[in-house]
């Protein structure tokens, strides 16, 4: 049977044409004027559109739009958002055009998901949201930015349990029709289509566009005829299938990802590659660029290097991901040998150690090999992420691994409950709104009367415990259970009770159920007659995860243990809008990682600036954003090598800052019947958290940090066919070649055993070196120098350049003066780095030499 497919669009009224058009912008999910148009228009239909306009305005019978076309009220309302939204899409004079106006091109984000409303599922946790949310500020600040990724046609898994409480997958369809995404075409009408070479066929897939306020997203499809079935799956399920599924994607979206781009008209000027997942496309960007410019691989590669940005997610070793050697032959050597890349080579690009032909191939060594920005997503990730690669810059200090560090953020506006921006509205003014950049404005925080803030916030919590027991009557209708069971849901939960939030991906490392260690005292906890408590759990395990499903098993287990019954309750198929009722209703956001293996965490950020207090190890993002005036630590950030230990001793902590400090500071009440010093805590994190745990910030941050410079180096090395990276490439080939022939032949003072001064003086070093071939204006020589722990080894060490003061017999002195600012035992080594004004940083793993 041959099927001929049609399609049947809605037939708006002509007065509210604009539906459409906001529909399939997800400006939309950030704008709650908008949002409440379609829940008006919907009615019953907007949660059975899963709150997705695009599919919505499908669903809405005609006789209702005829109906809304003669109701004024409703008309002014489209007018009104219409003219709003077409506002914001007009502004040119945001943050990006006043600041870098001397800049030109486009910058390209690579994602593997990306959460940016609940009716475009294609993501599964915080890398997705934060992809999301990097997207929205992109948009607010203006920036030359588009992303990339796939379009997963079942996306990521939708959770239920059975009834032991063992979580279990499905997968349905999106049907992409009905969602704010449209099919790139060209004039004719036809998709537009890239192909991506496979060992065992050419596949091809068709490029879908999402409008994400004023930027845009590509995101690329193979589910069509023309690919076989194997293949046509490859953009079936984020995260699922084998080891080879997952390079299939990885190539895909790497190398068809700069394929989509070009065929759009699109060279980017900078490639940023969230997550390693993605670092594939650093190899067609070289193919790329020396086939256009008829340049050589040397050439190519210092422009690459120089013009990309690359973020590490992942604080634990095994979560980084690494292919067998002959998995990526199979998929990348065909590439690799079209760019002159032997093998070894490549691998090499791979490997930490590239002498060691056991190493796998991993995807963060290459994006840091080939990235001369790279970050870490909060400042401890920094440090930890720097101990972890150091092996890629063999000799040089830990601290000075070329990993800095940009703390990740929320988009406020997309996260704060509608009942808050009201407030904001009123108090702070449209400021708030139309200028992102400006975070004084948070200080208005403090001038929004203490019992609006409580009781906006009660209205919240309210709102969570009718989400709640609606969703558990639902889940229980489902699974088949019987009418007192599902009457039970209303004595789920107490809407006046201090609510306990707790949300998450469930990986061991999390300990989502440390809480539950010491089962009697929590029940205490719970049902103290002068403090209740509630817990309300949520989130997925990876399918396959076992650990993690139990934990979950567990937690459910125990919500049905009479001694806490109706106190206790896991939300199943946590997802975007199961978070915006947690994060903007509970008391406290509780957070048990096992310090330092949370890279930086956002829902705790999300819960802040809703006014929702952290009680958090000092861990990810809460070891810099912790203070006593806005939430809680648990512990002091201290790390143990027993996790037995450690379970018992911040388990321990917990209960006692919860019964201590929390729940006392929560119900402590003013003859007025609020809160006082909970609100002031509240006003605190809305102010504090909330002007620095921000997307705006943090897209200004990657743009002053790295893609301003990776910009201005694309334009300089990338002119006049490349000159400005075919000289860069020939100076590091010259001086890697001589490299061998520098030496340290003294230093003076040559010791610093018998050596003393005095603090506010300076300690003269001279260093003879011999360049051999080279010249001085090659080679940066420095002092590297700083106090000296029991080991004798420098300790946060400094750099001072030394400069060349003489020259004779082939040897030439370099001359360095160490500021002495404090007293104590202190140390200093010389050392020598290859030095060019085009470069980005010296570090390239080959050329360093101490003496």
């Amino acid at each position: 049977m041959q099927v001929r497919s049609f399609y049947v669009k809605p037939n708006i009224p002509e007065k509210l044409l604009p539906l459409r058009e906001i529909a399939y912008n997800l400006w939309f999910s950030w704008n709650w004027e908008a949002v409440e148009l379609f829940i008006r228009l919907g009615g019953n239909y907007w949660n059975q559109s899963y709150q997705n306009p695009a599919r919505l305005i499908g669903m809405v019978p005609q006789e209702r739009y005829e109906r809304l076309a003669t109701d004024d009220s409703f008309v002014a309302s489209v007018d009104s958002v219409y003219k709003k939204f077409k506002a914001y899409m007009s502004d040119q004079g945001t943050w990006f055009r006043k600041r870098f106006s001397d800049l030109n091109g486009t910058i390209a984000y690579f994602s593997m998901e990306y959460g940016l409303d609940e009716g475009l599922p294609v993501y599964s946790g915080g890398l997705g949201m934060l992809s999301g949310d990097h997207m929205k500020s992109a948009s607010d600040l203006n920036l030359p930015l588009v992303g990339v990724g796939l379009l997963y046609r079942q996306g990521y898994f939708r959770q239920y349990l059975n009834a032991d409480g063992w979580q279990q997958e499905e997968y349905p369809e999106n049907d992409w029709y009905t969602m704010p995404v449209t099919r790139v075409e060209h004039e004719d009408g036809t998709p537009l289509m890239i192909e991506v070479e496979f060992p065992d066929a050419l596949i091809k897939s068709q490029v879908w566009r999402v409008d994400v306020g004023r930027v845009q997203m590509y995101l690329l499809d193979t589910n069509i005829p023309e690919n076989p079935p194997e293949h046509r799956v490859v953009t079936a399920q984020l995260y699922g299938g084998d080891r080879d599924m997952r390079i299939r994607q990885e190539v895909l979206m790497g190398v068809g990802g700069m394929r989509a781009l070009k065929a759009l008209g699109i060279t980017p000027a900078v490639c940023h590659m969230n997550e390693g997942h993605s670092a594939f496309l650093a190899i067609e960007r070289l193919r790329m660029i020396m086939e256009e410019n008829k340049c050589d691989l040397a050439s190519a590669r210092e422009l690459i290097w120089a013009s990309s940005v690359f973020t590490t997610h992942t604080p634990v070793v095994a979560g980084n991901e690494r292919f067998d050697p002959a998995l990526v032959r199979k998929y990348m050597e065909p590439l690799g040998n079209s760019i002159g890349l032997g093998w070894d080579q490549f691998l090499a690009l791979g490997r930490e150690r590239p002498e060691d032909t056991t190493e796998a191939f991993c995807m963060t060594v290459l994006a840091i090999k080939l990235s001369a920005h790279c970050n870490a997503v909060a400042k401890l990730h920094g440090v930890v992420s720097r101990d972890m690669w150091k092996n890629t810059f063999p000799q040089l200090p830990v601290d000075e691994v070329p990993i800095g560090h940009v703390t990740n953020g929320v988009h406020i506006r997309g996260w704060l409950s509608h009942d808050l921006a009201d407030l904001y509205e009123r108090y702070i003014g449209p400021r708030f709104e139309t200028d992102p950049m400006d975070f004084n404005l948070f200080d208005r925080i403090e001038g929004i009367p203490d019992i609006e803030v409580w009781r906006t916030h009660e209205r919240r919590r309210e709102r969570l415990v009718n989400f709640t027991r609606d969703r558990l009557r639902s889940r229980m209708t489902r699974r088949g259970a019987g009418a007192s069971e599902i009457r039970s849901a209303d004595e789920v939960l107490d809407p006046r009770a201090f609510t306990i939030g707790f949300a998450r991906r469930f990986a061991t490392y999390k300990r989502s159920t440390l809480l539950f260690r010491d089962p009697e005292r929590l029940a205490r906890l719970l049902n103290n007659e002068k403090y209740p408590m509630q817990l309300i759990f949520a989130g997925k395990a990876h399918p396959h995860d076992n650990p993690g499903k139990e934990l979950i098993k567990h937690i459910v287990h125990m919500s049905r243990d009479p001694r806490f019954r109706n106190k206790i309750v896991f939300l199943e198929d946590y997802d975007a809008a199961v978070a915006r009722y947690l994060t903007q209703g509970c008391d406290i956001w509780l957070n048990t990682p096992k310090r330092p293996l949370e890279a930086s965490g956002t829902s705790g950020m999300k819960a802040a600036c809703n006014g929702v207090l952290n009680c958090s190890i000092l861990d990810g993002w809460w070891d810099e954003g912790y203070s006593p005036e806005v939430g809680f630590a648990i512990g002091s950030g201290e790390e143990y090598d027993d996790d037995n230990l450690q379970n018992h001793v911040e388990s321990t902590a917990l209960y006692d800052l919860l019964e201590r400090e929390i729940a006392p500071s929560f119900y402590d009440r003013g003859r007025d019947g609020l809160p006082r010093e909970w609100i002031r805590k509240m006003k605190a994190s809305m102010k504090i958290l909330g002007r620095f745990f921000n997307t705006s910030r943090m897209v200004a941050e990657y743009t002053d940090k790295y893609y301003a410079e990776a910009m201005r180096k694309n334009a300089h090395l990338g002119a006049n066919g490349l000159s400005g990276a075919k000289a860069l490439s020939d100076w590091r080939a010259r001086v890697q070649a001589k490299w061998h022939e520098i030496t340290i032949e003294a230093v003076d003072p040559s010791s610093v055993r018998d050596i003393s001064t005095v603090v506010g003086t300076c300690l003269n070093v001279k260093a003879r070196v011999r360049l051999g071939s080279l010249t001085p204006d090659d080679v940066q020589v420095e002092l590297f120098h700083g106090s000296l722990s029991s080991k004798g080894e420098i300790v946060s060490g400094e750099r001072t350049t030394m400069t060349p003061n003489g020259n004779g017999d082939g040897v030439t002195t370099f001359q360095g003066c160490i500021p002495c600012k404090m007293s104590g035992r202190y140390g200093y080594a010389v050392r020598i780095l290859p030095k060019h004004a085009d470069l980005v940083h010296p570090y390239d793993g080959k050329c360093l030499l101490w003496g």
